[in-house]
């Protein structure tokens, strides 16, 4: 039965005799309430209900319908009504006439009861939820049928935490946030909203500072240098990659070819007007082109959200949102499924060592340390200027681990490249001697990094089996791709670093002087297979200062290219997985610069078309091979022939698998050595399944011979040999048996 509204004028009534309602009042309006729920919303009231709202910017207001005005408090912005109890539905409407008299309804969001479970809070907090994501961030989500966006947030040090956004003109008073305060988690759930832009606003509740920031699990952000999350919609892609989801599930990758073509998105390619190229566009021009190379797989470095296009992805902002540059999240899911239809594998570079300071972010997120450690020393990382996750906390591990497992399995990607391992493991690295914190032993290991990498190896390979995880570790940290149940940190890969740096150095060297520098080639089988590696020619060594790898080699133009070809070639049949940077393909003259596209001008010309043929020509005898993936962690698959012929600059040995057997021999020198003979691991026939020096890939043609047969002559203490025609700064590949 309706009631007339001038009741709640009488003395009994709280809000209009103001009493201890009037530091609510104030709090609300200086947006300093740690607790909106206890005043705002329906609440009982002397065995009726009283209706509150706070509503700035609002001339009247009315309570589900017109015949039920609510009463402002005088000289504020609170709304309020009071009905018989039971009057009004569980989830009432607000109507509000602005000052510009135009009039809204909408569902009160202080009419609902809490959503997040305690379970899942809990598991949070014990470094234990896999997909916080589920938890935290801005979530479509339904209540009793009325349908909006669930917003929650970690930030235990606030006093007070609100939505701000183009829904309520950005002002913190409008939609305060409930708190669980025990867990030091606010939510709000805000009917209607269906997409937008938001933020939190922040206030530190011993400070009383300010702060505006993105939302750490945000799906979506503005593209830079605007800086807003976005409410997502759901995902709309029909994903059509079932076969390869079910075939990687199953797949031995450690035995089968694998060579990855590694890309900076925002610089392979550029529209003709210069802008980025988008997901979409990219993964029709990207995979046709990889594919034409034969890589099985692409990685891309990171695309999280980030706000400085010259950082290239590794200072993240935003970590579950892929970057508004290049398209929106289903366009990402797009571009993964188009590789996936043709056969190519795609990984992704990510972050957990350190993110930026930028103020918008993560950095003192409730103006405390809350993501970074607290210690000050600890938490600064000297080489990029960043901060550095704080492993310790239980809830810092929840995010990044819930991160992992959400790249892979909400686009579907095939692994992810873990970077700077290295320096998550020392608590000294790239510190000098009293500018870092020893353990608890007095040691220089970070402890609570190690058992996270761990506890994060060990939750993708549950989560997301047939998925690989790739440490990019510098150091000679034992076990790094050992399992964890084994004492290791469980990564599926290493990047071998003295591989690249051994082999960079020694053929950087004029060719009179690399008899001097042997041993850089056979330090390297000597540990070669304690982990499983991947030789990496990454964008670190093409970057300002470093040249290019052609611009490393050494000689005129013709001995350059053949040294690149050389150095491909090696590194193609070295055990281990390949990477490859962009523009090293086509033998790019000048170094990487990430603010335009490739020189693709350079890759149309007949000697850099070469080293692109080769190229693909590699990649189909790696798969046609065996030799060369099957073994490639197993010292089974490698042995040397003669590593010891430092005077002529040549090396020889064998890859093999359980049914082949090839032997490769690298000729470091531009002279062709005739009649040059090798030791042979078994007799019989050789034949030439490849040679970097054929005129088909810019080279001088010379062949290492036909019909080569075995003669019992003892060599380097084989008992077979064959006499070969080493071509000049080449590798050739010779198969046994027919």
């Amino acid at each position: 039965m309706k009631k007339d509204n001038k009741s709640v004028a009488t003395s009994k009534e709280p809000q209009l005799t103001i009493g201890t309602g009037s530091g609510d009042i104030a709090a609300l309006a200086e947006g300093t309430h740690g607790n909106p729920f206890s005043v705002l919303g329906r609440h009982a009231f002397e065995g009726r209900e009283v209706f509150r709202c706070f509503l700035p910017s609002t001339r009247k207001a009315w309570l589900q319908d017109e015949s039920r005005p609510m009463n402002r408090v005088p000289g504020t912005d609170l709304f309020e009504c009071v009905t018989d109890a039971g009057e009004l539905p569980a989830h009432y409407q607000i109507i509000r006439e602005t000052d510009t008299e135009h009039r809204y309804s909408m569902a009160d969001p202080y009419s609902f009861w809490p959503q997040l479970q305690p379970g899942d809070m809990d598991a949070f907090h014990a470094g234990e939820h896999r997909y916080a994501q589920h938890l935290l961030g801005a979530r479509l989500h339904f209540i009793d049928e009325v349908e909006g966006t669930l917003f929650s947030v970690w930030a235990p040090n606030a006093g007070r935490v609100s939505v701000i956004g183009d829904f309520n003109e950005w002002d913190g008073r409008r939609h305060p946030m409930r708190k669980h305060e025990h867990q030091g988690i606010w939510e709000i759930f805000i009917p209607g909203l269906m997409e937008g832009r938001y933020k939190f606003e922040i206030r530190n509740a011993q400070t009383g500072d300010l702060f505006v920031k993105t939302d750490p699990f945000a799906r979506a952000c503005e593209y830079r240098p605007d800086t807003s999350s976005l409410v997502c919609p759901p995902a709309r892609h029909s994903w059509l990659d079932e076969a390869w989801q079910m075939a990687k599930k199953n797949l031995p990758w450690h035995e089968q070819a694998m060579s990855v073509y590694e890309v900076h998105l925002g610089s392979w390619r550029r529209n003709e007007d210069g802008s980025f190229m988008g997901y979409r566009r990219a993964a029709e021009e990207l995979c046709a082109y990889v594919k034409h190379l034969g890589f099985t797989h692409v990685e891309l470095l990171p695309i999280m959200e980030h706000p400085l296009d010259e950082s290239w992805g590794y200072q993240t902002t935003g970590y579950f949102a892929p970057t508004s540059r290049f398209g929106s999240p289903d366009d990402f899911r797009f571009f993964v499924d188009h590789f996936h239809q043709n056969g190519i594998g795609v990984l992704l570079d990510w972050v957990p060592a350190h993110f930026p300071r930028d103020e918008h972010a993560l950095a003192a997120f409730d103006g405390g340390a809350l993501f970074e450690y607290h210690e000050a020393v600890k938490a600064g990382h000297p080489d990029w200027g960043t901060l550095v996750f704080n492993y310790e906390r239980n809830e810092v591990k929840s995010f990044l681990i819930s991160n992992a497992i959400y790249w892979l399995k909400e686009f579907h990607l095939d692994g992810l490249r873990v970077d700077a391992v290295a320096s998550m493991l020392y608590l000294n690295f790239s510190r000098e001697e009293g500018e870092w914190l020893p353990n608890r032993y007095g040691g220089n290991t970070n402890l609570e990094a190690v058992d996270f990498i761990r506890q994060m190896n060990e939750a993708v390979g549950q989560e997301c089996p047939g998925c690989v995880m790739i440490a990019e570790e510098s150091s000679a940290w034992p076990g790094v791709t050992r399992a964890t149940s084994d004492g290791g940190l469980g990564f599926g890969l290493k990047w071998n670093m003295g591989w690249m740096h051994d082999t960079l150095d020694y053929l950087s060297k004029e060719p009179v002087h690399r008899k001097f520098h042997q041993q850089l080639l056979t330090f390297g089988p000597l540990y070669a297979f304690n982990e499983n590696f991947m030789l990496p020619l990454s964008h670190d060594e093409v970057v300002h200062l470093k040249k290019s790898l052609f611009g490393k080699m050494p000689g005129d133009d013709w001995q350059k290219f053949a040294n690149l070809r050389l150095l491909f070639a090696y590194q193609w049949t070295y055990p281990g997985k390949q990477l490859l940077f962009m523009g090293g393909e086509f033998a790019q003259q000048g170094e990487w610069n990430s603010g335009t596209a490739l020189p693709w001008e350079r890759s149309g010309e007949a000697m850099p078309a070469g080293v692109s043929a080769m190229l693909a020509d590699l990649n189909r005898l790696q798969r046609q091979s065996p030799a060369l993936a099957e073994w490639d962690g197993d010292a089974r698959g490698f042995e040397w022939l003669n590593g010891d012929d430092k005077d002529q600059s040549i090396i020889s040995f064998v890859r093999r698998s359980a049914d082949e057997t090839l032997v490769i021999v690298l000729n470091f020198t531009p002279v062709p050595r005739q009649d040059y003979r090798i030791p042979v691991p078994v007799p019989g026939s050789y034949r030439e399944v490849f040679n970097s020096d054929w005129e088909c890939y810019g080279g001088s043609g010379t062949v290492s011979g036909t019909d080569l047969h075995s003669e019992a002559v003892p060599c380097n203490s084989r008992e077979h040999s064959l006499v070969i025609t080493t071509p000049p700064l080449a590798c050739v590949v010779l198969r046994y048996g027919s």
